[in-house]
């Protein structure tokens, strides 16, 4: 193992753009839920203050991560995806429904989302792995299996829910990764066309997967709720202009477009702050990825360069397709923005992988070339 050396700084493209995803999300959710907010809990303000308590926790709790040496998540790594494997079963057998899905556990006042914990520490096991198994990478037995092995009981329990968004997006996610560790060209082009047909298979498998499907395509038996939802962001985006109609001014809010505090929230930002709001909100997610990705190519070892890549890849993955999805580029999914939709399990683990490419960040270019890799412990 590397020698314990002291961290370099912090990277502050990385921070400051995710802290001020953060901080802007508390206004954006306030404005998205408060009509919601005042018929439901009686208060305008309710959901406000769910979601800036999260937003202060999920700071404290990044920071606080980002001192942990990231080399931890290589010796825990196998015991968290077990747990959150565990979780998964458990939502199956006793997690709540909501809207015809079984995706939450109660956890007394909370509501805890375990795909979101499963895809992190998936991505965290398929670093070990892959990290193991760099200089093996020409035999797919010892590099590519031993990933595959562990994704598709995760996958195939989060498609269960049913939520194939999620599991197709941790699958591309895990491919990236694989990609990154060098797999053997031919070995992904199989296994990515082994994953098209079975993804195919599965989207075709249920009739509201179909209607979105056709909804999206424009043909005549598309689901009308799913078009009604993308028609309300559309106007949302058409009202919104350059500038905006302002801070708190959004018409679509107020019962046009549902999930406007979650899912679609990026359509209101659209509306109340225009395009030049939307541009800046995108930036801040493009600086991300840049920085992430130079991390990957500046990190100390081998698990730390597949770490970062695959925490990077998952929070450009479910920032860039929430938008494709709100401006109606994509299918209609329920992936969240990254720390701007209201929701605790997203804003607690997207701060806690913020919080660990911090700490691989801070390491990049510390340690020096004849140092040992991680990997050859």
């Amino acid at each position: 193992m590397t020698e314990t050396t002291k961290p370099g700084k912090i990277d502050w493209l990385i921070l400051l753009p995710v802290a001020a995803l953060l901080m802007f999300s508390v206004a954006f959710v306030y404005s998205a839920s408060s009509t919601f907010a005042a018929v439901k809990y009686g208060s305008s303000e309710q959901m406000f203050w769910n979601h800036a308590i999260r937003v202060l926790a999920g700071i404290v709790t990044m920071i606080g991560v980002s001192k942990i040496d990231y080399r931890f998540w290589y010796r825990n790594a196998t015991i968290l995806l077990l747990i959150s494997i565990g979780f998964l079963f458990l939502v199956l057998l006793t997690g709540a429904e909501i809207k015809g899905a079984s995706r939450w556990i109660h956890l007394g006042p909370l509501n805890f989302q375990p795909s979101e914990l499963a895809k992190y520490a998936l991505v965290m096991q398929a670093a070990v792995l892959l990290s193991k198994n760099n200089l093996r990478t020409e035999h797919w037995r010892n590099s590519l299996a031993p990933v595959v092995l562990w994704t598709l009981p995760v996958c195939l329990l989060i498609g269960m829910q049913p939520n194939m968004s999620t599991m197709a997006v941790i699958l591309l996610i895990v491919m990236v990764m694989m990609f990154l560790a060098n797999i053997k060209p031919l070995h992904l082009m199989v296994l990515a066309g082994v994953l098209v047909v079975g993804l195919g298979v599965f989207a075709v498998s249920a009739d509201y997967r179909m209607r979105r499907l056709q909804s999206f395509l424009g043909t005549e038996s598309a689901d009308e709720a799913v078009g009604y939802q993308l028609d309300q962001a559309l106007i949302a985006f058409g009202n919104g202009g350059i500038t905006g109609v302002g801070p708190g001014q959004s018409r679509q809010r107020d019962w046009f477009l549902p999930e406007s505090y979650g899912d679609f929230i990026f359509s209101i930002v659209g509306e109340e702050y225009g395009y030049i709001g939307v541009v800046l909100l995108l930036l801040c997610f493009i600086v991300i990825t840049w920085r992430g990705f130079t991390t990957v190519r500046e990190a100390p070892d081998t698990f730390g360069r597949l770490l970062a890549g695959g925490i990077t890849t998952t929070l450009a993955l479910y920032a860039f397709v929430n938008a494709g999805v709100t401006c109606g580029l994509l299918p209609t999914t329920g992936l969240p923005m990254p720390f701007i939709s209201y929701g605790g399990s997203s804003v607690l683990f997207s701060t806690i992988a913020v919080g660990i490419l911090l700490n691989i960040s801070s390491h990049a270019g510390v340690y020096g070339r004849k140092q040992k890799s991680l990997e050859n412990t």
